[in-house]
């Protein structure tokens, strides 16, 4: 893999209704790109682009003032709010074709920006693809913390590759881009897909911190649907799970029909209306949730089908810029 001694890094952060924490971000990631680039850790072509995620507030307008007032920081929006596994996607398709290397990272200073130098480190020693992982969840809420680590333990249950405690705070070379355009799947789950192009991977251990201003945005349901999304788009272990419940069910009805046998040969026919009632709604519950299962995979299947883009840039300013030069 050729290497430049100076690479270009492009750090790409999704954004929606961010206006309260993009000041103090570029603040701080300011100082650490001008770091870089000052112990000759980059180049000067180095940039932090912003993804605009169709907020609904000023996050956009803020995203093109600080375009126009830092040199190292740049910007794109998507045409609509398209959630953000395809903004992220979104801006890292759009930053390879400018950078050497790409690392992605959340608008609210929760990642922990001094992870970035060992990160590029570890790249240069030959890594094409480094995760930032979770060293402890101290700052999590009990519920919070259970959940999460249960996602991770359940994920390696079904089979999936999934990095434990890692979200998307990552650095990638250009060539794994490359490669990872060749993944057409609608349903994303992208650091369950990462670690399916192979190539070197490492990981950096770092500590989260609290959300520097704003509220999450995932909230509970989001999260969950984000987890079944995982679960439902890398492991078909879900349906295998429903033909081992019919086949013990089967095998539970063959004992019951036998019992139920017994009991008219001996004149016991009176007894085991509730038996016969809890049986009834509990075989009719497992099938309805079978069937919501199956839908599920359906659905996917429905939208994998149709295969609509998964973004749309309407506007990139780092494009513009070097239109001007």
């Amino acid at each position: 893999m050729f290497m430049r001694e100076k690479p270009i890094l492009y750090v790409v952060i999704p954004c929606y209704n961010e206006e309260e924490v993009l000041h103090e971000t570029t603040r701080q990631l300011k100082m650490k790109m001008q770091t870089l680039i000052k112990e000759k850790t980059i180049s000067e072509d180095s940039r932090v682009m912003y993804i605009n995620d169709g907020s609904k507030d000023k996050t956009w307008d803020l995203i093109k003032e600080i375009d126009n007032k830092e040199t190292l920081f740049t910007g794109a929006t998507l045409s609509r709010n398209r959630g953000h596994q395809n903004a992220l996607l979104g801006g890292l398709m759009t930053a390879k074709e400018y950078a050497d290397v790409v690392i992605s990272m959340d608008a609210d200073l929760q990642d922990d920006i001094n992870a970035i130098d060992e990160m590029i480190e570890k790249y240069k020693d030959g890594c094409d693809i480094v995760y930032g992982v979770r060293s402890a969840r101290k700052k999590d809420t009990f519920f919070k913390r259970v959940t999460a680590e249960g996602f991770y333990k359940f994920m390696k249950v079904l089979g999936v590759d999934c990095v434990y405690n890692h979200a998307d705070y990552r650095l990638t070379s250009k060539r794994v881009l490359d490669e990872f355009e060749n993944f057409k799947e609608v349903n994303l789950f992208l650091r369950g897909m990462f670690p399916l192009v192979g190539f070197k991977t490492d990981v950096v251990y770092y500590e989260r911190n609290e959300r520097f201003a704003g509220e999450s945005k995932y909230p509970l349901k989001k999260m969950l649907n984000f987890a079944w999304d995982g679960i439902t788009s890398f492991s078909v272990k879900p349906l295998r799970f429903i033909c081992t419940l019919g086949f013990t069910i089967l095998l539970i009805s063959l004992a019951i029909m036998v019992y139920s046998v017994i009991r008219k040969i001996t004149g016991n026919t009176v007894d085991g209306w509730t038996f016969l009632s809890i049986s009834i709604w509990f075989i009719g519950g497992l099938q309805m949730i079978s069937v919501g299962i199956i839908g599920e995979y359906v659905g996917k299947m429905y939208s994998e089908t149709k295969a609509r883009p998964r973004y749309i840039i309407s506007e990139n300013l780092n494009e513009k810029e070097k239109k001007k030069k």
